[in-house]
């Protein structure tokens, strides 16, 4: 049973505990929900609870729970933004209250309308911010000779290429192990919630990769890491985000260029090339297309910039 912090057993009745503990459970067991979407889930519902205790004067039962009504659903939010919390991060707790109380109101057989029913902050999502081909290309090469030692520049080059040439997440390719090289001409991803993907390896990836192999001191072994540190253990993510940081500084790149940033990057690219929206979500692991279509968005607000700086009658 999933552990509630000290913090909210002040506040949150027995009830609302096991609630919260059974749902955390189901989610996980059945939705197969990684363990930080589960904590960040945790959080959010737990400080619904904790909140509600203390607008009704005592702990919430699961009776007391299924007579949360819509001015209780408000009264949170507001006491929420007066703290400082974000319309995004708002709209992301809703949510998880939302799951939590459909979970609930399934199991205790009451009707749940009022939570489910409330809307949403309005908030401006952001977009993407690829970087170019080109910059693509030089960061994976500086990223190569910018190291002291060059197994670790070829390693920070066979990382940010595959994030590249694959659009894999950095945790996915520092999940990689012995086992998985030499590459193939497709890999077995293994991303969020679970999901199994394939996706194509570029030539281009699996050059980096092998360049990075045969100068890596630390042997190759089928059930250790694919990407070392400096000491033979795994690559802590931390260490290809400051290779990323270094090569960005030494072209010049806005601080938008992070290794997250050369998967969106892969997406665009293959966008404007004439991709298929439904073949690049598969290839991104996305649950759902309309993540996948930011990048639409991304390529439309492209053709705004070239369109408000060019056309002669843009600024009529």
């Amino acid at each position: 049973m999933f552990e509630i912090c000290m913090a909210d057993r002040i506040a949150i009745s027995q009830g609302g505990r096991d609630a919260l503990a059974g749902w955390l459970d189901h989610i996980r067991a059945l939705d197969g929900a990684a363990e930080n979407t589960v904590e960040a889930y945790r959080a959010d519902v737990a400080g619904f609870l904790a909140f509600m205790a203390g607008h009704h004067g005592g702990g919430q039962g699961r009776a007391a729970l299924a007579r949360v009504g819509l001015s209780d659903m408000r009264a949170w939010m507001a006491h929420e933004r007066s703290r400082g919390v974000g319309p995004r991060s708002l709209a992301r707790a809703l949510s998880a209250v939302k799951s939590f109380y459909r979970w609930l109101s399934e199991r205790d057989g009451f009707d749940a309308t009022a939570v489910l029913s409330t809307r949403s902050p309005k908030f401006a999502r952001k977009l993407p911010r690829p970087v170019s081909r080109d910059a693509a290309r030089e960061v994976i090469e500086t990223a190569g000779t910018q190291a002291r030692t060059g197994w670790i520049g070829a390693r920070d080059a066979a990382v940010i290429t595959l994030l590249y040439g694959c659009g894999l997440r950095i945790s996915e390719a520092l999940a990689l192990q012995g086992r998985d090289a030499p590459l193939g001409e497709v890999l077995r991803i293994r991303g969020k919630g679970g999901k199994e993907r394939i996706v194509p390896v570029l030539p281009a990836a699996r050059a980096a990769v092998e360049a990075y192999l045969a100068l890596c001191p630390h042997p190759h072994e089928a059930n250790a890491p694919l990407f070392r540190g400096a000491r033979g253990a795994a690559l802590n993510p931390r260490l290809v985000q400051k290779a990323m940081e270094a090569a960005r500084l030494q072209l010049g790149l806005p601080a938008t260029a992070t290794p997250h940033a050369m998967r969106h990057s892969f997406a665009t690219h293959l966008l404007n090339a004439g991709g298929d929206l439904r073949a690049i979500q598969e290839l991104l692991g996305h649950a759902s297309l309309s993540t996948t279509q930011a990048y639409t968005a991304v390529d439309t607000a492209r053709l705004m910039e070239v369109y408000e700086a060019s056309h002669p009658r843009a600024h009529s």
